[in-house]
């Protein structure tokens, strides 16, 4: 039994690059906040690219505590959809036409969003993961940690629930 060649390495991270980006272009709040997100193999890191609308206090100043809370959520459910996404990407089952004419699932939906700040943002870029604690057919729970200059000193961490998207048929 012969094996079939393997894809080229190139184009395999270009579908893996528009899934990522058909993912993040499909919600209008990531584009307003200017988040990115740095991907290195199955492992995304949400980048909020620091912009003065940003600032809630302008005394200190400090990002706005909604922005943090947003920043982490929507890294939450990028995270989470992009592990849903991975093997289709992975195996090309999700082609690069299907991807640019927007044949992507449903994003899952919050039940519950829990933060605590641990120190006020800076006004500079920041940048946050999220992990799967557990993904079901039903329910997800994920946690979450942005922080800016020093991954061991976080601005904020999460935890959040999420109801997953049926399968369509």
């Amino acid at each position: 039994m012969s094996r079939s060649r393997p894809e080229p390495m190139q184009v395999v991270k270009q579908r893996r690059d528009a899934a990522l980006a058909a993912l993040a272009g499909r919600v209008p709040y990531i584009r307003f906040l200017n988040i990115g997100f740095d991907r290195r193999g199955d492992e995304l890191t949400g980048v909020l690219n620091f912009d003065e609308k940003l600032i809630g206090n302008p005394q200190l100043p400090a990002l706005h505590g909604g922005v943090t809370a947003a920043f982490l959520e929507v890294t939450s459910i990028i995270t989470l959809s992009w592990g849903l996404l991975w093997e289709d990407v992975e195996t090309g089952t999700l082609t690069l036409e299907e991807l640019e004419a927007g044949a992507l699932p449903r994003l899952p939906k919050t039940i519950d969003f829990t933060v605590d700040y641990l120190r006020s943002g800076l006004p500079r870029d920041a940048y946050a993961r999220a992990h799967v604690t557990r993904s079901g057919r039903r329910y997800a729970s994920v946690r979450a940690e942005a922080w800016q200059d020093n991954h061991n000193r976080p601005i904020a961490q999460a935890h959040a629930h999420f109801l997953m998207p049926r399968k369509e048929a």
